[in-house]
């Protein structure tokens, strides 16, 4: 995402020289709206970009489980920016001007570390981080945002209690208020896609997933 259209271009001809497929976004809304619409192997954001600002977007990305490998290409250099960026969910980070070797060797190192991440499996059910979908049988569920984000939560907390509380977290912002009814409708739903047995209610607690 970078919305100085000739340095974006200038790494787009780097990345493609070196075999990758790039998507340049000029704003922090089309790169959210690309992030719907494609399976991307890594993120490189800028942080001053229009509509939504960089940090804005991975904090939104990452509450959505998406959790992509990022880096930040940005001539930003206070520290405080900094560590936002790393507790939000930055990988790395490569302050502008910078030698674009350097972004290779980063990249190619970030996607190495993150490609035994990609996947966690409890029985025939996998949750893919990386592409941001959950498979059963090999076979990719066909789920909703909220449906991904409640499934990625059993699957991360399997055999553990995932309390209501943890759900509604996971699922709305703070300041909306929601029913038992409304996470029920969700459980149900993913009840009927991988099988009522899988998940267990835990009367009065949450429901777990049978690992």
């Amino acid at each position: 995402m970078e919305d100085d259209l000739l340095f974006g271009e200038s790494i787009v001809d780097v990345l493609e020289e070196e075999g990758f497929e790039v998507v340049l976004c000029r704003n922090g809304q089309i790169a959210l709206d690309e992030t719907y619409k494609n399976h991307f192997d890594l993120y490189l954001l800028d942080i001053n970009v229009p509509l939504i600002d960089g940090l804005s977007l991975l904090k939104e990305l990452r509450r959505a489980n998406d959790c992509t490998p990022t880096i930040y290409l940005s001539s930003h250099q206070e520290i405080e920016t900094l560590s936002h960026a790393f507790e939000i969910g930055a990988d790395d980070y490569l302050k502008k001007p910078f030698n674009t070797d350097e972004l290779l060797v980063r990249l190619h190192a970030l996607l190495r570390r993150s490609k035994g991440k990609e996947r966690h499996c409890v029985g025939e059910l996998c949750l893919d981080e990386l592409h941001k979908c959950v498979l059963m049988e090999g076979k990719e569920l066909s789920l909703s945002l909220k449906e991904y984000q409640l499934m990625a939560l059993f699957i991360q907390n399997a055999g553990e209690i995932v309390t209501k509380e943890m759900i509604m977290d996971t699922l709305w912002n703070p300041s909306e208020m929601i029913s038992d009814g409304a996470i029920r409708v969700y459980i149900n739903r993913l009840k009927q896609e991988i099988g009522a047995e899988l998940i267990v209610n835990i009367r009065g607690v949450g429901y777990r997933l049978v690992s």
